[in-house]
């Protein structure tokens, strides 16, 4: 009988346990980021439980650029998160500018009080000097009585005692009303920091708002054409990180660490100044996908405009969507715009003092890697590369152009 209650109460335990299990894994998993559920009227606490989930959401979505769907849930995603924040920071707002009113009357009761309690410290300090003018021997002569002595040496110690207390209620008084003070002005700075933030969070949202109406615009809504150019995009950004991974030079370096070149054009895409940069609005950076940009800031340079990677890979304009891919054709620069070039125009370019960006490598998608050219040297360029360094024999490096393109 023993042993059946032992394994029926196990049993029941096993059974609780699950339960118990299956209800909070309920709970966990019950919020979740929904784009078209409406923020208003939520409270503090209802905000804080939506923001983890769609943080989360945004994240994964951000690893999914590649097809029309995911770009604009991602967009969707990021507005509602911003529209989220936006109201978190509206609340602690209302809620800081209360607490500053509060602190306020607080020490406006305190200042009272203080000077209430001053002006009766200064009467008492006169009265305390007056009775310092009487010397005990005064007191003792002038008593009738060891009764009358005894009482005013009495009352003279009360009131000093009664002194000794005022003076450290003033004190006290004075330490709470500055500390009160004090309080107020660190919230105020705060207020003017959450300020700050909200500015900046409605500045964001008008610009995510802007993107997505961007993304639109460039698909206008076609979703099959657009999934297969992004699945084109795709491929391209990873032939991009290959040839990065496999050239043995894909390490971040110090600022201008290969030099500026024989003409002081040159960038590198590993320069630690623009390296983790992230490009447009992608997860994509300039170390691993920036050989391109890097190549156009080159001519940039070399025409009058200085501008760095860093610079270009904040230009969202420049990029298709949400990705690295660097819309064709290439946005102008030094008030230059442009060009596609064919293989055999390279030479003519050259001599006409232009440079030239030419991709290498695999040709699928315009080359798996860009360079610029610089000139022509008996049968061989020289050209600055973004990897590997300024003023390289081309030969030595590759064997192959795909594309050509320079801005005229």
């Amino acid at each position: 009988m023993r042993g059946f209650n032992s394994k029926l109460l196990k049993k029941i335990f096993i059974i609780l346990f699950l339960l118990i299990l299956f209800v909070s894994s309920k709970t966990i998993f019950s919020v979740e980021c929904d784009t078209s559920t409406s923020l208003s009227g939520k409270s503090a606490e209802e905000l804080e439980k939506l923001k983890g989930p769609c943080e989360r959401r945004s994240n994964e979505l951000q690893q999914q650029f590649y097809t029309y769907s995911s770009q604009i849930e991602y967009i969707d995603t990021q507005i509602y998160l911003t529209t989220l924040q936006i109201q978190q920071t509206e609340y602690n707002i209302k809620k800081i500018t209360e607490e500053i009113e509060k602190l306020t009357g607080k020490i406006e009761n305190l200042n009272t009080s203080l000077n209430y309690l001053s002006q009766t410290f200064l009467k008492k300090i006169v009265e305390a000097y007056k009775r310092r003018q009487i010397n005990v021997l005064e007191i003792f002569l002038d008593s009738e009585n060891a009764s009358i002595l005894s009482n005013r040496l009495k009352y003279i110690k009360i009131a000093q005692d009664n002194d000794r207390r005022l003076a450290f209620q003033v004190q006290q008084a004075k330490i709470n009303f500055e500390e009160q003070k004090s309080l107020r002005d660190e919230k105020k700075k705060i207020l003017d920091e959450l300020k700050i933030t909200l500015n900046n969070q409605k500045t964001k949202l008008n610009d995510q708002k802007k993107v997505k109406q961007k993304l639109l615009e460039e698909t206008k809504n076609d979703k099959i054409t657009t999934d297969r150019f992004l699945q084109e995009i795709e491929k391209q950004l990873a032939a991009f990180k290959s040839f990065v991974k496999l050239s043995g030079a894909g390490s971040i370096i110090g600022t201008n660490s290969l030099g500026s070149g024989s003409d002081g054009f040159y960038y590198s895409q590993r320069d630690e100044r623009w390296a983790n940069k992230t490009i447009g609005y992608s997860s994509e950076n300039v170390l691993e996908v920036g050989c391109l940009i890097s190549s156009v800031a080159m001519l940039a340079k070399k025409y009058g405009q200085n501008v760095t990677p860093l610079d270009l890979a904040g230009d969202t304009d420049r990029f298709y969507g949400l990705t690295a891919y660097m819309k064709r054709p290439w946005k102008g620069v030094a008030g230059r715009s442009y060009q596609s070039l064919a293989i055999s125009s390279i030479d003519r370019e050259l001599n006409d003092g232009n440079y030239v960006i030419v991709g290498i490598g695999g040709c699928g998608y315009g080359g798996s890697h860009f360079v610029v050219l610089l000139k022509k040297e008996g049968e061989d360029y020289i050209m600055h590369d973004p990897i590997y360094g300024p003023d390289l024999k081309f030969s030595s490096y590759y064997s192959n152009i795909c594309s050509a393109a320079t801005f005229k």
